[in-house]
């Protein structure tokens, strides 16, 4: 699998090997050893306008055992169930787990998309590594999830907005106490139908400027898709709902820099101090996660070539002079669920800071015309002339 040429999110990825390096005599992940033990009970399949993000799952997962003796076991597709683990497992009791989350289309013709799943393979990878939990040939595991999808097939919804998530994960399953890399360790993968995060068009929402609490620091896993950087969260989302507030904007350090917005990652269309139209967002700098709606946002925005697009240092003083000065057009924050997810307020030091929305849209112009052209790829409506101007003909991968 070929390494992604823009090195805006490849740059911190690139420390992790792509493919297995812990032992070359350990089994290798392979798709070519799957075993298929398919339900003789299948569910009943909900309506799509009844679906909720993340409460139905497909008939089957796909699961593969690791140990430090024997390497990767043979991929297993099998009816959706229960995992039996002994209550020593150390990711219970050290966290020793990692997940990404990606979504399989179906075009106009009824073909299975996926949209730009190597990027995941590496990010996987990567999480995999910073938690001492083994790495695998990502070109495998991903012909695997394509295996899978062909047995699931049924279950991706065709209507446009709609789509499977795919939830790949991967836990530390030794058994035994003590801090330490784990001897044994179970990647599955589970699907959920899923609907259009708007489904009634964008809903803006209003922020608050967390500075009690800290979502991550230099030198630790802020980059990485590991489950220890999610449950700190949680105490600081449910504080600002009991103040009116949908989201957290993650704030750092004395300066007041921003991160991201809730679990997005986060986007300014401005004018700069300079007189120049600007779409910027946080560097990775080690605490940012490598959002692919993040990096595909910022290739899509170049290729376009109608202002600048930055990577670097954003401050609340300078979000609040910009406001002041009426130099912020938009702001948005960037994921898989949402795609691109409008901000109307930042509460800071007391106040609401009110942002640019266009009545019409509920969203900024930039924010929508995002949104069209990501889901637009990702639904292989995006072909020829027009794939190839925008630098994405590589982005929507067909399941044959």
């Amino acid at each position: 699998m070929l390494i992604p040429r823009h090195t805006a999110f490849t740059g911190l990825l690139c420390r992790s090997s792509f493919r297995t390096t812990t032992n070359s005599s350990l089994a290798p992940l392979s798709s070519t050893k799957i075993v298929k033990v398919l339900t003789d009970k299948p569910k009943p399949k909900l309506p799509n306008d009844k679906l909720v993000f993340g409460q139905t799952f497909t008939d089957h997962m796909l699961v593969v055992e690791w140990d430090s003796d024997k390497g990767w076991h043979s991929p297993e597709i099998k009816p959706y169930g229960k995992i039996s683990l002994d209550p020593s497992a150390t990711v219970f009791h050290y966290a020793l787990e990692c997940f990404e989350g990606m979504k399989a289309y179906k075009d106009a013709s009824g073909k299975i998309r996926l949209f730009r799943p190597n990027m995941n393979m590496l990010r996987l990878n990567k999480s995999c590594e910073r938690v001492t939990l083994p790495t695998f040939d990502g070109d495998e595991l991903l012909s695997c999830i394509k295996e899978f999808l062909k047995v699931e097939t049924d279950w991706i919804p065709a209507d446009r907005g709609y789509s499977l998530y795919l939830r790949p994960t991967c836990i530390a399953t030794q058994e035994s106490l003590g801090v330490g890399p784990s001897n044994k360790a179970l990647m599955f993968v589970i699907a959920s139908p899923v609907g259009p995060y708007y489904k009634t068009g964008f809903n803006p929402v209003s922020l608050y400027a967390t500075q009690d609490f800290v979502r991550a620091w230099p030198g630790g896993s802020g980059d990485t898709k590991i489950g220890a950087n999610y449950a700190p969260g949680i105490r600081p989302q449910i504080h600002v709902a009991k103040e009116g507030y949908q989201q957290n904007l993650w704030v750092f350090g004395e300066d007041e820099s921003l991160t991201e917005v809730g679990t997005m990652n986060f986007f300014m269309f401005w004018t700069n101090e300079k007189g120049e139209r600007e779409l910027v967002t946080p560097p990775l700098d080690g605490t940012i996660l490598p959002g692919i709606t993040r990096d595909s946002i910022i290739h899509l925005a170049r290729s376009w070539n109608e202002f600048k697009v930055v990577e670097r240092k954003i401050t609340l003083p300078t979000v609040v002079k910009a406001l002041n000065e009426g130099r912020v057009h938009e702001m948005f924050g960037s994921g898989t669920a949402a795609i691109v997810s409008p901000i109307k307020c930042i509460h800071y030091k007391g106040k609401d800071l009110q942002i640019p929305i266009d009545p019409k849209l509920n969203a900024g112009q930039l924010t929508k015309r995002i949104s069209e052209a990501v889901m637009k790829i990702q639904y292989g409506e995006c072909q020829g002339k027009e794939a190839e101007k925008w630098g994405v003909q590589d982005w929507s991968v067909v399941v044959d």
